[in-house]
């Protein structure tokens, strides 16, 4: 059953290998100023679409702060994009979960590119890659082309695999 599922997901994420990526623009930093994805050009980017209320994106912290630290210094970029729109805060409110947003980084010492979605769920680049749950990982490479529309998490042995094959 989960080979299915496995199978059906592969191929409904096939179409985009191959292709420009969809893109972003002028997504808040948690750094400071704005990042967009041609601001990334010329480096792999690994990119991590989360929530702060989201169990299994916060599982995947450890591992991911982990390849950041092995890949440090390397041709990747590891971007991590908040959908956060705020679901968990108590007035629910975008300013709410922006500051959540914030609060979380410093807390958990997130590393990589730390970017706020500019319509959360509704983003064009969210959209446009049908991410309708997460985490989700999308990498590119060094010319904005898609290499894997559903890549594999950092705590999967299939995410050391595809990295190996990379030339960075």
């Amino acid at each position: 059953k989960n080979k299915e599922r496995e199978v059906e997901r592969a191929k409904q994420f096939a179409s985009y290998i191959g292709q420009p990526s969809a893109t972003f623009k002028d997504y808040e930093n948690f750094a400071g100023g704005t990042t967009s994805l041609a601001d990334l050009k010329g480096n792999y980017v690994y990119i991590d679409i989360w929530a702060t209320w989201c169990g299994p994106c916060l599982a995947e912290l450890p591992a991911l702060k982990e390849a950041e630290k092995e890949y440090h210094g390397k041709k990747v970029s590891f971007v991590s994009i908040s959908v956060d729109n705020g679901r968990g805060y108590k007035n629910r409110s975008f300013e709410a979960s922006k500051e959540g947003w914030k609060k979380m980084i410093t807390e958990k010492e997130m590393g990589g590119i730390q970017l706020f979605s500019d319509k959360n769920w509704k983003s064009d680049f969210i959209a446009a890659y049908k991410v309708n749950s997460i985490p989700r990982f999308i990498l590119i490479d060094p010319n904005g082309v898609v290499v894997n529309a559903d890549a594999p998490r950092p705590s999967s042995p299939k995410f050391n695999k595809l990295f190996a094959s990379l030339d960075l």
